[in-house]
């Protein structure tokens, strides 16, 4: 029974595993979008999002805090500079996990992991779902044609007329 047991190891040891979400942390702050499978992607929510709540206040000792999570200037600078600007007034909630279906080779769950604030120029890449459409028959696909057909003629008559008067 895992009573109590709130953390997921992942199969790995724990210094792999801080390793693996150090590097998923960086992977996201730089890029703002990663690809993983859904549990790597609940773990490194719990992982990252208290660093980002970090970084809304700029001092000495919180970006040593975050780096010696993340031990990457770039990410660091990256995150109090730009990240913590942006979700200066959210008061949570920084990331969002969106299931994109399952992995061909062993049918793991992927997902993506994405910073909320930036999705604005990445919303052209989210999945798509497939609509279902029925084929309409000829006879109304005739009938629709006709009617965007007589539309405009109707327009040029009156345009026509009031020409004439």
């Amino acid at each position: 029974m895992r009573h109590n047991k709130k953390i997921n190891h992942l199969g790995r040891t724990a210094s792999h595993r801080a390793a693996m979400l150090a590097n998923m942390a960086i992977s996201l702050i730089k890029h703002k979008r990663i690809t993983t499978t859904v549990e790597k992607a609940k773990a490194l929510k719990k992982y990252v999002e208290p660093l980002i709540t970090k970084s809304k206040n700029d001092t000495t000792n919180s970006r040593r805090v975050v780096f010696s999570y993340l031990q990457d200037k770039f990410a660091v600078t990256e995150l109090f500079k730009e990240i913590s600007v942006k979700i200066a007034d959210r008061p949570g909630g920084y990331t969002r996990i969106i299931k994109t279906g399952h992995r061909l080779g062993d049918n793991a769950a992927m997902c993506f992991i994405e910073l909320v604030d930036y999705d604005e120029n990445m919303a052209k890449d989210t999945v798509k779902k497939s609509t279902r459409t029925r084929r309409r028959s000829k006879k109304a696909v005739a009938e629709a044609t006709e009617a965007v057909v007589e539309a405009p003629k109707a327009e040029e008559v009156a345009a026509e007329e009031k020409k004439a008067e």
